[in-house]
């Protein structure tokens, strides 16, 4: 997962080919026991997180227990479709790691989910995180409704203003609405709980994000 170093987004044009069908992918998630695919029970919604590699990525989602339905790893926000992990590799696919996370909103926030995300990397560094350099590891929230958008943009406003007041650099995440997001293979899949002494890079700021704990009351 180390030194990929492409810092350049590929046109539609200069982007792999990638293939017509998905990746194989296991049914259910290995530690909640939930559909990786859905179908969801109602009220959940669905929000994509890229915050460099994603596998510890990932188990920092679905360690917040109560309130998530699924969590998933794979790429988005690219142009090659049903891309293989070879392929992000080389840079020439235009995807970021990200990870999906269904929740429900009754019992957690997107904004306690936000919170997670920007105190949990830094997303003041471009094209990397970390030693892990390459567009794959940009810093990435997709939003899935006009609300999350509104959120996103607004949590990022006042974690840009607290991160200049500790004399840190400028956000660059992307904010949009989600792209297509194309599951990554199996072995990658809680690829932590797999392999629990497997690389991490996540490391945070260190500067709070000032937005509410945005946990829902019972």
């Amino acid at each position: 997962m180390l030194f990929r170093k492409t810092t350049k987004l590929p046109t539609a044009a200069e982007a792999l080919p990638g293939r017509p069908d998905p990746l194989p992918t296991q049914d259910r998630h290995l530690v909640l026991g939930t559909p990786l695919k859905g179908p969801f029970p109602a009220g959940t919604e669905i929000a994509y997180f890229g915050m460099g590699c994603f596998w510890g990525a990932e188990r920092l989602f679905w360690r917040l227990g109560r309130g998530i339905v699924a969590t998933a790893v794979g790429y988005q926000g690219g142009e090659t479709p049903n891309p293989t992990y070879e392929e992000t590799c080389t840079g020439m696919t235009g995807h970021a790691e990200v990870v999906m996370v269904a929740f429900d909103a009754a019992v957690v926030s997107y904004e306690a989910l936000l919170k997670l995300f920007w105190e949990s990397h830094d997303p003041t560094q471009g094209m990397r995180q970390g030693n892990d350099v390459g567009t794959t590891y940009r810093s990435t929230l997709y939003t899935t409704t006009p609300e999350q958008l509104a959120a996103a943009e607004a949590s990022r406003d006042a974690y840009a203003a607290a991160l200049k007041a500790s004399g840190k650099g400028s956000v660059t995440t992307e904010i949009r609405p989600a792209p297509v997001f194309y599951y990554a293979e199996t072995y990658h899949q809680q690829y932590l709980q797999r392999n629990p002494g497997g690389y991490c890079n996540l490391a945070g700021t260190g500067v709070s994000c000032p937005i509410g704990l945005g946990v829902a009351a019972e």
